[in-house]
């Protein structure tokens, strides 16, 4: 890219860089429409054979340099529009993305194709396998626990290779004399976890556990024989998740059967009466209550903070009117319009200079911090269906899209 490009980037204004984003992602969404509409011909004259690939995504990845990831989705959309020429244009519009169109491929029919697309309509990945679930339902899967490989599996040593005894010596020495790195020694990585809609109200929920984890499975299975006796995980874990929800909503948001008359806060108290956590978060649904110039309302569920919409440093007070909910971003984005910006204790780096206008100084950039991720030795997979018990607790009421 020309570093030009960049350069005149950082002088735009905030409604003219908003405005020319927003002008970018049209086209790029007409340029990807337009080159499926062109893969789908390609593919139909197969092109690619005289051009010496073996098929349509040997050419996209080799000649046409795309990923496998892109060369996959840009395929499946061209041979599904074909059928059904209306994704093109929904495509183009924005209204439906690459990600949805393959999630539908195999469930479209001449008969509920439009139904289907109408309903897909705008929806995110989650969304559309809800969807999916309810067009076509899934069997139960049956729970079950099971331990997964410590470690990966070494090639064996050459014949006549000492190796050194496990119970005598450390695993970098035997390693080392088998001549192996020591990445075929480390233990496996965790997979990620699995939420996925089998059927109306029905998800497969699957996740690697810790020994510990395992222990108190088993130690509550036993425990609860007589309420569970087939000692289903599904039904333990739900028990679990009830009671730390109750947990959690008397420890954050002051959740109560019987409240006690609160005595308000004292006069220059920065604390937040119980009684007016508990009003605020029914008011505002327990979602982030920003609302932006554009009038859209923040959507965002985790990381919530009591916030003041008068600052409390300004004499803001702790009551139902000056508290809002607000995610942890929309909260820091408010305090520096109020205050600045403020330094922060994460990693920065310097910009580079060919985005520094003449005129200006080097601003810094954050940097994210991903904690490594730990090993686990042990896998969970069981069925289970939404619970309507959580909907007393006032953290679990939702406030609508």
């Amino acid at each position: 890219m020309n570093p030009k490009i960049l350069s005149a980037v950082v002088q735009l204004s905030n409604q003219e860089l908003l405005a020319r984003v927003k002008r970018l992602a049209d086209r790029e969404r007409e340029a990807t429409a337009s080159l499926i509409a062109h893969l789908a011909e390609l593919d139909e004259r197969r092109l690619y054979l005289a051009e010496g690939y073996s098929s349509l995504f040997t050419y996209c990845t080799q000649e046409l340099h795309l990923s496998e990831h892109a060369a996959y989705g840009r395929i499946e959309a061209a041979r599904i529009i074909r059928k059904f020429p209306v994704i093109l244009e929904m495509l183009e519009q924005g209204s439906m993305n690459l990600t949805t169109v393959c999630l539908l491929v195999g469930h479209l029919t001449p008969d509920n194709h439009r139904e289907v697309l109408d309903a897909a309509r705008h929806k995110s990945k989650r969304q559309v396998e809800e969807l999916l679930a309810h067009l076509h339902p899934q069997p139960l899967v049956p729970s079950s626990i099971r331990k997964l490989p410590i470690a990966n599996q070494a090639a064996a040593p050459p014949p006549g290779q000492r190796v050194a005894d496990p119970s005598q010596t450390g695993d970098d020495q035997r390693v080392e004399l088998l001549g192996l790195p020591s990445s075929a020694f480390t233990p496996s990585q965790s997979r990620p976890a699995v939420i996925a809609p089998l059927s109306p109200e029905r998800y497969r929920v699957q996740f690697t556990a810790s020994t510990e984890t395992y222990k108190k499975l088993r130690l509550a299975q036993d425990l609860l024989r007589h309420q569970i006796p087939d000692g289903d995980p599904a039904a333990i874990i739900d028990r679990a998740l009830t009671a730390l929800l109750e947990d959690l909503a008397k420890k954050k948001l002051a959740a109560a059967d019987r409240p006690r008359e609160s005595c308000g806060a004292s006069p220059g108290s920065r604390h937040i009466p119980a009684e007016v956590k508990r009003a605020v978060w029914l008011r505002d649904g327990g979602r982030c209550a920003f609302v932006g110039r554009n009038g859209r309302r923040c959507t965002d569920q985790g990381f919530l903070e009591f916030h003041h919409v008068t600052p409390y440093a300004t004499g803001g007070p702790p009551t139902v009117d000056n508290i809002e909910l607000r995610c942890r971003a929309h909260n820091e984005y408010e305090a520096e319009l109020n205050f600045g910006p403020h330094r922060r204790s994460v990693v920065r780096e310097q910009r580079a200079p060919y985005l520094i206008p003449d005129q200006a100084t080097a601003s810094s950039v954050r940097t994210a911090l991903t904690p490594p991720q730990l090993g686990r030795d042990l896998c969970l997979s069981s069925s289970c269906g939404r619970s309507s018990e959580f909907s007393r607790f006032p953290m679990t009421q939702r406030a609508p899209a």
